[in-house]
């Protein structure tokens, strides 16, 4: 069977050279005799893999050295657990809320300590970003917490919130290496890889050094604190090995083809075929403030039920797969990462301009 064009959400599309690769190295990785997946963490070959891949992610992001880079389990949501266990000293921050990920964090550190919502979008369904030009920060807030691109509402930060000097903390799961960062800019960035990077396992933290210390909250598990990962250089215990290969292999994929420029390029250029057709569409509309508009998940409806579930189960027939928005809130989204390419766009654009003309001629 031919490939389809996969919009998931994650595990999302991964690109199909990284696959071949892989593929070729499934039962003999560099003349090992065996798969990464049978490797030693604690072995040389397998040693190689992780540091180049650290290496290779530090290069792409321009990350400094004063900046720790962690490969992680429990995907981004035990980051909800782990961000206030080890940064919340006076047990109070800040949160943005600004869809499904965000508000779910917020209530996480809630368990904690001192949550505050200091702005939300929660009024509009988490159709837009509220302006966090000037916030009511919190005097002995800990930290500010972001969510910077919400998969489910497809809403995206493009200005950083002012934090009036406190740490921000930003979930880029669904953003994560689709356009350059300042590193400098956060006290913690943490992406969960499955959207952009690699198979769902793996969660990538990178925190400035400072902020690693031994003073947790009290009963803070050990597997639960960043000292523990940073000391041991993400190796404490058995990390998803495989996992961190994938990862690896995308990397040096997006090296290859540009770099974070080159993918923001082509990001931007895939998201404004989508969007300028929704924009002009006489039966499909986004739900987005044009202003705050994710260049990697379109959420987009017809403003019927049946008409939705009609477009894609057809959309479905002809190959274009998980186009269904999140359970939450219907409709549907499509997630157009780093590894979808152009052409799945275009045709996708073609396949709903093609049922428009069909639904308005019934």
């Amino acid at each position: 069977m031919a490939r389809v064009y996969n919009f998931s959400a994650g595990p999302a599309v991964l690109p199909e050279e990284v696959l071949k690769e892989a593929a070729d190295e499934m039962l003999d990785y560099n003349g090992t005799g065996m798969s990464v997946m049978e490797m030693s963490h604690r072995s040389k070959p397998y040693e190689e893999i992780i540091t180049t891949a650290e290496k290779d992610i530090r290069d792409l992001m321009n990350i400094p050295d004063n900046y720790k880079v962690l490969f992680l389990q429990g995907g981004a949501s035990l980051q909800f657990a782990m961000i206030p266990m080890n940064l919340m000293k006076n047990k109070v921050a800040d949160y943005i809320v600004t869809g499904s990920w965000s508000k779910k964090a917020w209530q996480e550190a809630g368990i904690f300590g001192k949550a505050n919502k200091i702005a939300s979008s929660e009024d509009k369904a988490f159709s837009y970003i509220p302006d966090c030009s000037d916030l009511p920060i919190s005097e002995d807030a800990d930290y500010v917490y972001i969510c910077e691109n919400e998969t489910i509402h497809g809403t995206k930060f493009k200005t950083l919130p002012d934090t009036k000097g406190k740490i921000l903390v930003s979930d880029m799961s669904s953003c994560f290496l689709s356009e350059p960062v300042d590193v400098t800019k956060y006290g913690l960035i943490y992406g969960g890889v499955q959207k952009n990077v690699g198979p769902a396992g793996v969660v990538i933290v990178i925190i400035r050094e400072d902020l690693i210390t031994e003073d947790v909250l009290p009963g803070t598990p050990t597997m639960m604190k960043y000292k523990i990962h940073a000391d041991n250089g993400s190796l404490y215990n058995t990390p998803p090995a495989y996992g961190i290969y994938i990862c690896g292999k995308v990397f040096k994929w997006i090296k290859k083809t540009g770099g974070l420029e080159g993918m923001k390029k082509r990001n931007e250029e895939k998201a404004k075929i989508l969007y300028d057709f929704l924009d002009s569409s006489r039966l499909f509309k986004g739900t987005v403030d044009k202003k705050d508009r994710s260049l990697m998940n379109v959420p987009f409806i017809t403003g019927n039920e049946e008409t939705d579930a009609e477009f894609i189960k057809k959309a479905t027939a002809a190959g274009f797969v998980n186009l269904k928005g999140h359970r939450s809130v219907g409709g549907m989204r499509a997630s157009v990462y780093n590894a979808m390419p152009v052409e799945g766009i275009q045709k996708l654009v073609e396949f709903m301009a093609a049922f428009e003309k069909e639904k308005l001629n019934e």
